[in-house]
């Protein structure tokens, strides 16, 4: 799930205001299994990078390992996140979003009792499955069971405890972390099975079934021409920072395999009956800014996200709940302060919030970039972060709102739903492209001084002191490029808003 997600309850189809499945007792029963499957999610996707360096640690697992512990997960549920909400409106609401908890909860226990890396990695993909059913249906069962006099306060309440979950749940894995046994990763994952045991007792024992609300076929060519081509871009980028006789393909041919099933997914889209996406959306110059820009900026966000706590736990030695703390301005501010930049937004337009916010991120991922020599968390890092924060916060609402004011009204949730697909694909591709470009600079730096020691974890037994500086310093110089990277993304994004986005309101 993502932050865009939080401020964007218009990702729900409509239904009927005049009729709901759900009698009135029941309704708090689906608020609150909406709520405990949210949390899962939120937990799930803020604390695994968190827990990174000690996954690799217990499993042995490489950085190729431990970018594709968050890939085969980022993979799934981005190309089929869209699916699982059309397979709602087909089978029922409830049935799908069941299906999609006991399968995340499953896959969850899987991977908390995974032997290996290889095993987790294809726990994880499951666990993707499993979110794409369970993402959507999260927010259109709370639509489909509160009539429209009721459904904008059980939205917000939904929103509410969400960013609640989004700021504590790094906190409590770091809590949880910092205890310093090998197995104790373990637990992230394993915090899943009562919460979702939880969501489904209240589901199939105080929750009526619903109604199919559509009836077509669900876009499973569609689907699988999507999971392909961003599978095989992924390990395209992925290839490129492993040794060359580690590679399979060259990695040229993997990236020219996802290109062409790129485009054979749209050529499908543009003749299939029932498309997954509606290509004419992208006619609006709008709606196709509004996408590019999110695809830009995110890119930068999931990179910065996944690599600086692994990088402050590796390489500076700081615990995993310090490391926590540093993820607090970004959840903190968006909850603070994205309902005014929404409201601000109505009034002026997305232009200009769209436009400053990426700029307050430009700024914050440049200085994190010159600051990192400098290794000082609190009184440097951590006001750095909080820039992150306010940049995010005025940016999320409007960005929603520009989604929202290029589309048509029939076609609101779909639009904020490709937005949201194209945000974790963006997540995807960033751990890929600059997880590579992070573990060649460090290899660079350093030289043959201690053969296998890779970035973005730190060795046991402890390097000698020497080697251990020059690995620290090699760390800092990789996650470097990845913050300066990032930087650039959030200035380019900044222009795109300028130049697609209407300065107020149509």
């Amino acid at each position: 799930m993502s932050a865009a997600e939080i401020a964007s309850p218009a990702s729900v189809r409509e239904p009927d205001p005049a009729h709901t499945f759900c009698p009135v007792e029941s309704r708090r029963f689906v608020l609150v299994a909406a709520i405990l499957a949210s949390s899962m999610g939120f937990i799930d996707g803020s604390v695994v990078s968190l827990a990174m360096p000690a996954i690799r640690l217990d499993l042995g697992a490489t950085l190729a390992d431990a970018q594709w512990i968050n890939n085969a997960y980022m993979l799934f549920l981005s190309a089929l996140v869209l699916l699982g909400g059309a397979a709602g409106d087909v089978y029922g609401v409830r049935n799908i979003f069941a299906v999609g908890i006991l399968v995340f909860m499953a896959t969850s226990l899987a991977c908390a009792l995974s032997p290996d890396a290889d095993s987790l990695i294809v726990m994880r993909a499951l666990q993707g499955i499993g979110a794409a059913l369970m993402v959507p249906g999260s927010l259109a069962i709370i639509a489909k069971a509160y009539p429209a006099d009721a459904r904008g306060r059980a939205i917000g309440l939904w929103a509410a405890f969400s960013s609640l979950t989004t700021a504590a749940g790094p906190f409590l894995g770091g809590l949880v972390l910092s205890f310093g046994d090998a197995w104790m990763w373990r637990l992230i994952f394993a915090i899943n099975v009562p919460i979702g045991l939880v969501a489904l007792a209240m589901l199939y024992l105080r929750v009526p079934q619903d109604r199919p609300s559509a009836k077509r076929r669900l876009d499973l060519p569609g689907a699988l021409l999507a999971t392909l081509s961003l599978g095989l871009l992924a390990w395209g980028l992925t290839s490129l920072g492993m040794a060359a006789d580690a590679r399979v393909a060259p990695p040229a041919a993997w990236l020219g395999g996802g290109v062409v099933l790129g485009l054979a997914f749209i050529l499908w889209e543009r003749r299939t009956p029932s498309p997954m996406v509606k290509l004419g959306l992208f006619r609006s110059n709008a709606f196709s800014g509004a996408n590019f820009y999110t695809l830009v900026l995110f890119l930068a966000l999931g990179a910065v996200l996944f690599f600086l706590p692994m990088t402050l736990v590796s390489a500076w030695g700081v615990s995993e709940l310090e490391a926590s703390l540093v993820a607090l301005p970004l959840s903190a501010c968006i909850a603070l302060f994205s309902g005014a930049a929404g409201r601000l937004a109505d009034r002026i337009g997305p232009r200009m919030p769209l436009t400053v916010g990426a700029l307050l991120m430009t700024l914050s991922y440049g200085l994190l970039a010159l600051t990192m020599p400098l290794m000082q968390l609190w009184t440097v890092t951590l006001p750095v972060m909080l820039l992150q924060g306010f940049g995010m916060a005025l940016l999320v609402s409007p960005l929603s709102a520009a989604v929202m004011l290029a589309t048509p009204d029939s076609d609101t949730g779909l639009a904020s739903g490709v937005n949201n697909a194209v945000a974790r694909a963006a997540g995807l591709i960033a751990v890929a492209g600059l997880g590579s470009a992070a573990g060649l600079v460090f290899a660079g730096v350093m030289g043959d001084a201690a053969p296998g020691v890779e970035f973005g974890v730190a060795p046991e037994p402890a390097l000698p002191a020497q080697v251990e500086v020059l690995r620290v310093v090699a760390s800092n110089h990789a996650f470097q490029v990845v913050a300066y990277t990032a930087s650039a993304l959030c200035l380019a994004s900044a222009f795109i808003a300028w130049w697609t986005q209407p300065s107020k309101r149509r």
